[in-house]
């Protein structure tokens, strides 16, 4: 019960990674806004009926009005926002491809989900954290990033991006005792990347080979990293950015 009396914001959160967030910190005690393109009423009201606090939010992050009615509705419901897990990407739909492939229309859907989004989801939660001067903002990047992946440089572009805006935003909301973190899982065993086969044969095999321990990654794994950062536990740490990826990128 570490985010007990917490409000907490996860978007994405109705599949996949942000799903086992929104899950665990129901579980630890916290009042978890489920905000998703769909999925979030389900996911609501299985954990409501589990005895949990759970509401859903439609909603898009790469709409600056979505994301505003998003915190709007927040405040209304639950009288404040203490945490925002930024997981809403596109991740598992990328296919890798040489740089000079790329077109200008993949490089900006991926930033304005992956980048702008989370600028717009961060902006939009500020005001309330900076007025109780006390927030945890959590990022999630990519080990990809750190690695410099090849052939995916818009996606890599786009989370090396959310390193950059977690240590920007940790030195500008330090003061108002808002706390900026990131996590940057390596490749994860999520519903979305299996049910894309194609990709999730090519990079297991990689990514397995690389990793000094010698098995898959599952949301599972990332969940209770994101816990920390949210809780009273890392009450001291901003502006930091953890790879979990098996120890294949060192960080």
């Amino acid at each position: 019960m570490r985010l007990a009396g917490k409000v907490a914001i996860v978007t994405g959160g109705a599949r996949g990674l942000g799903l086992a967030i929104s899950t665990r910190f129901a579980k630890e005690g916290a009042s978890v806004v489920i905000a998703d393109l769909s999925g979030a009423d389900e996911v609501a009201a299985d954990l409501v009926k589990q005895g949990y606090k759970a509401l859903a939010i439609q909603a898009d992050v790469s709409s600056e009005e979505s994301v505003a009615a998003m915190v709007e509705k927040t405040v209304k419901t639950c009288g404040t926002v203490d945490i925002l897990v930024n997981n809403a990407g596109i991740a598992s739909t990328v296919m890798p491809q040489p740089f000079e492939e790329l077109t200008v229309k993949q490089w900006r859907a991926i930033l304005d989900v992956n980048t702008v989004g989370l600028w717009l989801c961060c902006r939009a939660v500020s005001p309330h954290m900076r007025a109780q001067k006390a927030g945890r903002i959590i990022n999630l990047t990519s080990s990809t990033a750190i690695r410099g992946a090849p052939f995916m440089m818009h996606y890599v572009a786009s989370k090396g991006a959310v390193i950059a805006m977690t240590r920007a935003l940790a030195n500008e909301l330090g003061g108002d005792n808002i706390l900026v973190n990131a996590v940057a899982p390596g490749y994860i065993l999520t519903d979305s990347n299996v049910a894309n086969a194609d990709m999730s044969a090519k990079v297991s095999a990689i990514t397995l080979q690389r990793r000094p321990v010698k098995r898959h990654g599952y949301p599972e794994d990332i969940v209770g990293t994101v816990v920390y950062f949210a809780s009273e536990d890392a009450g001291f740490v901003s502006g930091e950015i953890i790879s979990i990826d098996g120890g294949g990128t060192y960080h």
